[in-house]
């Protein structure tokens, strides 16, 4: 029953092929078939390498024949985004300037995850450069979310996220600078877990040469449709590797944390008018962490009001130094009209300014931590809003000024480089629902721990909503 796999967990596939009840070759068959079928009208994966993915399925099934060491991820399909290498493959990044961009090796997490024996089967959709929080570009299309293709399926891993939905692999990498896991996964219904800086390795020989902002607030992370994955992929991407100079070898559990802990409420902002559905998702959330011994308290971290513009700043400012003329001419039309209205009204800071950003980014920071001591988990929105209708950003000034305000809850966790878990709770009118859990630098355990909670009690899965069996 070949067929059915593509519907399988990351960690039952695993096992399953582990244990010989069932080929790489059939499940990647399986997934590729899934692909083949519904990947034209969702689009999220622009390039699929089934061919590569098939040889790569008989090679593991001859290592598990030979009785070879078996990695984490043996035989298991996965996606990667087009903005990190895949050695031989376009590293496109969603410009057609770059469509001839092949990589010669492999990023780190890239090479991580072979290693582990993962297949890939095909490259995620995201927006020119991954500056937009919706999935479209001129070179590979526009990838739709798969409840309502009238509204955005998140960015930039848009097709991460709707590919994980659908079933077209159970584990999409994914890469989160202000909200590019986090929102997608939210958008579409699926788990997606952004990393602590640090946490897993980030490099790219294609572009090698980050620019500072990037450095202390981008990530790398998986997005899954459980929680389980979720860990099982961290486990596999966090390996170390010497390119990428900040990584930590941090260990993923730490003693004590199969205990509650206390956790923040953060469900209204007086920046902006919250959506009842927000609102009621973090409570549902917040009742479920209560039953299960968790202490919830209603409070707002620090510095709250501060972080949004804080972010822009710093990041824009940034790339004023360095990629915004590249981008702009490289861009589509979408990606253009969309930095300009994020460079805005914005008055450029000078060196001394942006020095005394950075210092108001570590104090910041320094209260946050505090506040975690006190408050290890923090349950907090996505975003305030529901999903942006398609191309929202690109309507005026003013909404982008409103769009900004509502991703603040994603802006002000990539600011100070914290890890942050997405998890759906259920379905309103027609579209997903969930919150976003925040944890103390390298706590991800933490936050899969209590969504791990959530999932139990909302009992969501998207993919049995978009292809009931």
């Amino acid at each position: 029953m070949t067929q059915t796999y593509w519907r399988w967990s990351a960690t039952d596939l695993a096992h399953a092929i582990r244990t010989r009840q069932a080929s790489a070759r059939e499940v990647t068959q399986s997934v590729l078939d899934r692909i083949a079928d519904v990947n034209p009208r969702i689009n999220a994966l622009p390039m699929v390498m089934a061919d590569e993915a098939l040889a790569m399925a008989d090679a593991a099934d001859r290592a598990v024949a030979h009785g070879d060491a078996l990695g984490a991820l043996h035989g298991v399909p996965v996606t990667i985004k087009i903005n990190v290498d895949v050695a031989g493959q376009a590293t496109t990044d969603g410009a057609a300037a770059l469509k001839d961009n092949i990589a010669t090796t492999n990023s780190p997490l890239v090479k991580s995850m072979r290693d582990a024996g993962a297949i890939i089967v095909g490259r995620s959709n995201a927006p020119a450069f991954s500056l937009r929080w919706f999935a479209d570009n001129d070179l590979h299309g526009r990838t739709l979310n798969p409840f309502d293709a009238g509204v955005t399926p998140g960015g930039s891993s848009g097709g991460a996220a709707a590919a994980v939905a659908m079933g077209m692999g159970p584990i999409a990498h994914g890469n989160d600078y202000g909200g590019s896991i986090r929102y997608p996964a939210w958008a579409c219904g699926v788990v997606g877990l952004r990393t602590t800086v640090g946490r897993v390795p980030s490099y790219k020989a294609s572009a090698p040469n980050r620019i500072i902002s990037n450095q202390q607030m981008a990530v790398q992370g998986p997005l899954t449709r459980s929680v389980a994955d979720a860990r099982l992929a961290l486990q596999v991407m966090s390996q170390g590797a010497p390119l990428d100079p900040q990584w930590v070898p941090a260990p993923i559990d730490y003693p004590g944390n199969d205990k509650p802990v206390k956790v923040a409420l953060f469900k209204q902002w007086s920046g902006c008018r919250a959506d009842p559905t927000v609102v009621a998702a973090l409570e549902q959330a917040a009742q479920w962490l209560a039953d299960a011994g968790y202490e919830v308290e209603e409070t707002a971290p620090p510095h709250f009001d501060e972080m949004g513009d804080l972010y822009r700043h710093l990041v824009m400012d940034d790339m004023r130094r360095a990629g915004f003329d590249a981008m702009m001419k490289m861009g589509d039309n979408a990606l253009r009209q969309s930095l300009t209205h994020f460079m805005g009204e914005m008055a450029p800071w000078s060196r001394d300014q942006y020095l005394d950003g950075l210092v108001q980014r570590f104090n910041i920071a320094r209260d946050w931590a505090v506040f975690s001591e006190q408050y290890p988990v923090m349950l907090m929105p996505n975003s305030w809003e529901r999903q942006f209708p398609i191309d929202d950003d690109l309507r005026s000034q003013s909404r982008f000024e409103e769009i900004l305000l509502a991703q603040t809850p994603l802006l002000s966790t990539a600011l100070l480089g914290l890890p942050g878990l997405s998890v759906p709770t259920g379905m309103v009118q027609g579209l997903p629902v969930g919150v976003q859990i925040v944890t103390g630098r390298f706590r991800e355990d933490l936050a899969l721990r209590a969504g791990a909670v959530i999932e139990r009690a909302a009992q969501f899965s998207a993919l049995d909503l978009l292809a009931p069996q």
